[in-house]
């Protein structure tokens, strides 16, 4: 087992596809695509690449940690009793746990993830 993981941000293997709870849209009708790369520590560590159409949900962390960087496409994210952020390909941020806020897909977004839980 190499100790080394290269996060493919193209992969050629069928992602997973799923969609927001009920409970949390907002608005619009997104769809997620999840290209699950790796796992670790009994799967509270997990990478990979996850990408959404438009739309608007709540996003809350609960517990989990997730660093994201952007590869294409624009999001905003207000956190609760907070001011907008937009972020586009290139930018990189952290949800810490106990993040509440929403997460608006403005144009389909592709992103490298990391979370920790």
């Amino acid at each position: 087992m190499s100790l080394l993981k290269t996060i493919d941000t193209d992969p050629s293997f069928a992602p997973s596809e799923s969609g927001p709870l009920p409970e949390r849209l907002i608005s619009g009708d997104p769809t997620y695509k999840t290209w699950a790369q790796d796992t670790a520590r009994d799967g509270k560590i997990n990478t990979g690449v996850w990408e959404a159409t438009p739309g608007e949900t709540r996003s809350i962390k609960g517990e989990t940690f997730e660093f994201c960087h952007i590869l294409s496409g624009v999001v905003e994210l207000t956190p609760e009793g907070g001011e907008p952020v937009i972020y586009k390909a290139g930018d990189s941020f952290v949800m810490k746990p106990g993040y509440v806020g929403v997460w608006k897909t403005i144009e389909t977004v592709r992103k490298i993830y990391l979370t920790v839980s």
